[in-house]
């Protein structure tokens, strides 16, 4: 059985998710830099499907199981430690 997010909120420097399956997760919003940065606005214009949720507007999609696995944003930097 797979869960799936059923809603999402955001404080200061959180995103929380509800699941399906009644667990909630919270993410620091530093981990998605595209949700750090937008208006509240912005980030209320998310669209939920069955594998996570996606903002058009931001050009962001996380995946629930990212989430569970502790996953952030992929497309940040890689910083090289010489």
């Amino acid at each position: 059985m797979s869960t799936s997010a059923k809603s999402v909120r955001f404080d200061d420097s959180s995103m929380w998710v509800d699941l399906t399956d009644g667990r909630v997760i919270a993410v620091p919003l530093a981990w998605f830099p595209r949700l750090l940065g937008a208006t509240p606005e912005q980030r209320a214009q998310v669209t939920f499907s069955s594998r996570g949720l996606h903002w058009e507007e931001l050009d962001e999609d996380i995946a629930v199981d990212g989430l569970l696995a502790g996953v952030g944003d992929l497309r940040r930097e890689q910083r090289i430690v010489a």
